[in-house]
């Protein structure tokens, strides 16, 4: 195993509401010194939730995705809040994202999304008994709710409508998590 480098200094570049840009200087092992940029989203993380309606249907919310500039299919998802445990916050996330709630919650795995230069880890969680519950959220629209087979998911992303690859790794876990019982 590897010895992890020493962090020289971080020093924040940039910051805005939801992000920070940092340099990190690094000193490695064999001497080598280095400055990286990385980005550092919220400190408690997010969560991703994977609703499922019933043992074969995952409900898929569409939203408007700024970053690709057009509406998007995935899974209900948010920041996790200062001293919320993360099933609390997927529980809160589906009731406002998709109107309602779990009485089985699991949490699967943490994901990341580009771990050299993003340090934000995302919690994906499987709920399940689901019941109608709805909380007000941040959304700017009502948020359509599309209910998706698990059996389908190579048409969902061939369609191109859900490329993110966070929900597309968390659908592939949940249908094969589900399939083995």
């Amino acid at each position: 195993m590897r010895k992890k480098p020493e962090i020289i200094a971080a020093t924040t570049v940039a910051r805005s509401r939801l992000f920070c840009v940092e340099q990190l200087d690094l000193k490695f092992s064999n001497g080598v010194e280095v400055s990286y940029e990385r980005l550092r989203g919220s400190k408690g993380g997010a969560v991703m939730i994977v609703p499922m309606a019933d043992d074969e249907t995952v409900l898929l919310i569409r939203e408007y995705a700024a970053g690709v500039e057009r509406y998007e299919l995935g899974l209900p998802k948010g920041r996790i809040e200062a001293g919320e445990a993360p099933l609390d916050a997927a529980n809160r996330e589906l009731m406002e994202e998709v109107g309602h709630g779990a009485h089985r919650l699991e949490l699967l795995t943490t994901l990341t999304l580009a771990p050299a230069y993003f340090g934000h880890h995302t919690d994906v969680v499987l709920a399940r008994e689901l019941y109608p519950k709805r909380l007000a959220g941040d959304e700017p629209e009502e948020i359509e709710v599309v209910p998706w087979r698990l059996d389908c998911l190579h048409e969902l992303i061939a369609g191109g409508e859900c490329s993110e690859a966070r929900s597309i790794a968390a659908l592939f876990m949940v249908r094969d998590l589900l399939a083995d019982g």
